[in-house]
């Protein structure tokens, strides 16, 4: 122990605000408050299991093994001397500052060394009375776990510490909200690139640079990227920059053009700050096509620049790519099949994605888009073989890059899809520490927190991917239903009428307004919605069942037999179970909608609300309800 005793550790510095000065007029009272300062804030250390190493005058230093348990109790004491001052006349006020620092210190003789202790006591002094600071290092620790926001102030010059070191700054619940950065300025949308190709063919080529730099940009730290399908729709209906900026609520707009000649490529690109309406810099580039990624990786580097973030370690635009421009190519073209989102388009985008992982097989990112295609098309197929292909794709995926949040998505998509919700969690958290602007992740994470009746963790993630994606109407649909079935059915119609404004054509928009009328009892309307949906998507599979559903509701069991003779003649297996749950249950036959809830059990196609959904209330009281639960694993 003569050396002493080295560890990492998260260190909490105090200061009371103003105190020297109250010694020097008022000494009794400054003595006295003390005191009662000590009183109140010791009692934090224990709850944060914090250490406290020693006092130095009004100060406090504590010594945590969590640096987000050292930033909750830093927080815990604020807010508990907020409430306390609030009673308080001015005089008897006691408002501290707190720093938090993340590194090395060594333990000897009792007391605590080093530089984790140095620069606590440095970034305290940069805190607002009752407010809290923290490093760098601990702001990595934090991130995404902790539930106030959360800033940078850039870097500090700090006294006796060489280099300048980045300070971020904890939004306080009593502070106001303009103390945060200009509204929107790090969220950011990358709108479609122009095709100025000679070929008119190539459009693929410029569809694939918007896409990868959203996946880019997405990485820098503190950024939140509209995802593709949102502003994918403003290449077909083009609107100003400050229409979009309005649209999107992004204060930053990325826009540029593609030409795409032989082996040639020349990129233009710009950067606007759409709140100030102007450009924040400008670049072209004249590459050979084999420097598409150097090109994306430097377009990054300039977005983190001026926006003042910071891009992880490591190249960006080759995380989970290849360096085949051939496969690099029919990927991109298999990405635009994908995204129109028909059956017909997503088999062919398989069969291309097939043909690329034979031209790369170490192509992570195209295994993880494989592996959710085929998740999707599985409601065209026998449900478990096909997600068992996607499983296929989606563990090639990891196995390639543990470390692309796109691999982790993918399988939580699937584990999700195969009952697997501890598995799916862990995945999703993976996924989530590398980028947390993926929409998709945050859905899912709806999902499953929303099936186990966690409904204000769902709302939040629905909403989340929402904000992410705000033209993406399975988003705005999810969230609706989960509004729905906790009892705010006038929100859940508000965002399906927003849905049906931006999509028309889309029949889970109206299937789930469906919903919302059965629940208020309103068949009239519920049939309405039905009507309106068929003659925007004639032949809707889901639209048929609704209407089945609502026949049997209504006594109509002629017309419900009928309906449900129909739904038996789809080829998909997880559609017939689908209607003829809803359908028999609706009618009252409970032996054949239970039976029905067993064969989903099986095919891992039930709905994931059902436990709470009162639209399957009759299912709960039956005591095969809890058997089907414990099967799929909604009960442990």
């Amino acid at each position: 122990m003569s050396q002493g005793d080295r560890r990492l550790a998260a260190i909490m510095f105090t200061d009371m605000v103003g105190y020297t000065a109250l010694t020097q007029t008022n000494e009794s009272n400054a003595i006295q408050m003390l005191e009662r300062h000590n009183q109140l804030v010791r009692p934090f250390f224990l709850k944060y299991r914090g250490n406290e190493v020693k006092t130095i005058g009004d100060s406090f230093l504590v010594e945590f093994g969590s640096a987000l348990d050292a930033l909750r109790c830093a927080v815990e004491i604020q807010s508990d001397l907020h409430q306390y001052n609030s009673s308080h006349a001015e005089e008897q006020k006691i408002l501290l500052r707190i720093g938090i620092h993340l590194g090395d210190v060594i333990h000897k003789d009792g007391d605590v060394f080093g530089d984790a202790v140095n620069l606590s006591s440095r970034i305290q002094p940069l805190a607002e009375p009752g407010g809290v600071c923290i490093s760098r290092q601990v702001y990595d620790q934090v991130q995404n776990k902790f539930e106030l926001p959360i800033f940078s102030m850039g870097e500090q010059r700090l006294k006796n510490v060489n280099a300048p070191q980045e300070v971020f700054r904890v939004l306080m619940p009593w502070e106001k909200k303009d103390l945060l950065p200009p509204a929107g300025s790090r969220r950011v949308a990358v709108l479609p690139f122009a095709n100025l190709s000679p070929d008119p063919a190539d459009e693929y080529f410029a569809d694939g640079m918007t896409e990868e730099l959203i996946s880019t940009v997405s990485r820098i730290d503190g950024t939140e990227v509209i995802s593709r399908t949102s502003v994918m729709q403003y290449k077909k209906a083009p609107k100003t920059i400050r229409e979009i900026s309005r649209e999107l609520d992004a204060g930053t707009v990325l826009e540029g053009s593609v030409r795409k000649a032989g082996n040639r490529l020349r990129v233009n690109v710009q950067m606007i700050d759409a709140a100030r309406d102007r450009h924040l810099w400008a670049q072209s580039y004249d590459r050979d096509l084999d420097d598409v990624f150097a090109i994306q990786s430097d377009i990054a580097e300039q977005v983190a620049g001026a926006l003042r973030a910071r891009l992880p370690k490591g190249g960006q635009a080759s995380v989970g790519s290849t360096e085949n421009m051939d496969a690099y190519t029919t990927y991109l073209r298999a990405l635009q099949l994908a995204h129109e989102g028909h059956e017909e388009s997503m088999r062919r985008a398989i069969d291309m994605l097939e043909s690329v992982i034979v031209k790369d097989p170490t192509f992570v990112r195209a295994y993880a888009e494989l592996a959710e295609l085929w998740r999707h098309v599985a409601a065209f197929e026998d449900y478990p073989s096909t997600l068992k292909k996607g499983e296929a794709a989606a563990l090639k995926a990891l196995e390639l890059g543990p470390d692309t949040a796109e691999a982790h998505a993918s399988m939580a998509a699937i584990h999700m899809g195969l009952d697997r919700f501890k598995e799916a969690r862990e995945e999703l958290e993976k996924a989530v520490g590398i980028n947390p602007n993926l929409s998709e992740v945050h859905r899912v994470l709806g999902e499953i927190t929303g099936a186990f009746g966690e409904f204000g963790r769902s709302l939040e993630h629905f909403k989340r991917a929402d904000a992410l994606d705000p033209l993406e109407a399975i988003n705005g649909i999810l969230l609706a239903q989960v509004l729905r079935v906790t009892g705010k059915v006038d929100e859940a119609l508000a965002v399906l009428r927003r849905q049906e404004a931006l999509h028309p054509t889309i029949p889970f928009i109206y299937d789930a307004e469906f919903a919302c009328h059965i629940q208020l009892k309103d068949y009239s309307r519920a049939n309405e919605s039905i009507e309106t949906g068929l003659k925007s998507c004639p032949d809707t599979i889901m639209l048929k069942a609704a209407r089945g559903t609502l026949f049997a509701l209504m006594g109509n069991r002629a017309e419900a037999e009928e309906i449900l003779k129909e739904m038996m003649q789809e080829k998909g297996n997880a559609v017939r179970a689908g209607s003829r749950l809803s359908i028999r249950l609706a009618l009252g036959d409970m032996d054949e909608a239970f039976a029905a809830l067993d064969e989903q059990a099986e095919l891992h196609s039930w709905w994931f609300l059902v436990k709470y959904d009162p639209m399957f209330s009759k299912l709960w009281s039956d005591p095969r309800f809890p058997e089907f639960c414990r099967k799929v694993g909604l009960l442990t």
